[in-house]
């Protein structure tokens, strides 16, 4: 299994992974995206911060890259620096189908993204991704499953997906909203002729959203490797729109707020990689300290206060704006 290469890592920070919503188009959801960003979100200018974010993160040990079909030009920029790079050959690349990318490189489209987890949409994803990613795509996920997703009950589809990882990629699955617990329980239950048919999961978890805890646990359990998305809850916990009980811990350690949240995830014995979503080398580098974060068991205690209730996490994220 490709995604098992990440056992072998041995730097301080190969439990850290980045993921590339925030620099693959130029618009998002994430806070703080006028600053970090500025004018210029050509897609050269992106283009350009997204190899100089592989460039830093792979000089300090990350290894696993997470892209998605709907990342507006994720593949395409994370496909040209390996091919820049062809020396590289020790990093894991993953990326998601079920979301069509649909703002035509603007930060005011009505839709950014529709989602379809059917037969066809896979199909048509699965020949992008290839196109661009080659046999360099070591990860395929159905991105953001929700219990009443059709990709769950879908036969036919299972049967490609098998395929898929017959011939040697990983299947995997995402999940968002406020029942993902329901969804992780629902896919570990599927099967082809009568064997698992994912072998990792991703979910957000963070210290504002830990309603998936339990069941990410059961899939670590079961076999699965869990990724951790958005434990930044898309800027909420970094400066300065951090919590201030999340600053007064960051304070305590001498590091940044943002470190903190990571680092909380991290603890989980679960969490196998925990993404940041950096849009500057600096965002990353301090991102990058959470493998060092020593919580203790008073800080946890203050910590565990932040904990919402998952439906009014999951509106408020839905109220972000696209910047």
């Amino acid at each position: 299994m490709p995604f098992a290469r990440l056992a072998t890592a041995t730097t301080p920070t190969c439990h850290i992974g980045l993921g590339l919503a925030a620099v693959g188009r130029p618009g998002y959801i994430n806070l703080g995206r006028e600053t970090d960003l500025g004018d210029d979100r050509s897609a050269e200018a992106l283009r350009t911060r997204t190899h100089e974010l592989l460039d830093a993160a792979y000089a300090q040990g990350v290894r696993y890259f997470d892209a998605a079909r709907s990342y507006g030009r994720s593949e395409e920029f994370l496909a040209g620096w390996l091919t820049a790079n062809p020396h590289i050959d020790d990093v894991v690349v993953g990326s998601k189908w079920g979301y069509t990318y649909t703002a035509d490189w603007t930060t005011d489209a009505e839709r950014h993204e529709v989602k379809d987890h059917g037969l066809a949409a896979y199909e048509r994803q699965r020949r992008e991704s290839a196109e661009l990613l080659g046999d360099r795509l070591d990860l395929y996920q159905i991105h953001s499953v929700t219990p009443e997703s059709p990709a769950l009950t879908d036969k036919a589809l299972h049967a490609e997906l098998a395929e898929a990882a017959a011939a040697g990629v990983t299947v995997g699955f995402s999940t968002s909203g406020p029942a993902q617990a329901d969804a992780i329980r629902a896919a570990l239950g599927v099967t082809v002729d009568g064997e698992p048919l994912f072998r990792t999961v991703q979910s957000t978890y963070n210290a504002l959203e830990t309603s998936a805890g339990p069941a990410l646990a059961e899939a670590h359990d079961a076999g699965l490797t869990v990724i951790v998305k958005e434990g930044m809850a898309n800027g909420r916990l970094a400066e300065p729109h951090a919590p201030d009980l999340l600053k007064a811990v960051a304070r305590e350690t001498a590091l940044g707020a943002d470190a903190v949240a990571l680092g909380l995830v991290l603890r989980e014995p679960w969490a196998g990689v925990v993404l940041s979503g950096a849009a500057t080398v600096t965002q990353l580098a301090a991102n990058l300290h959470a493998a060092v974060v020593d919580l203790d068991e008073d800080q946890l205690t203050r910590l565990a206060t932040l904990v919402e209730d998952p439906r009014e996490y999951w509106r408020e994220r839905a109220a972000l704006p696209w910047h």
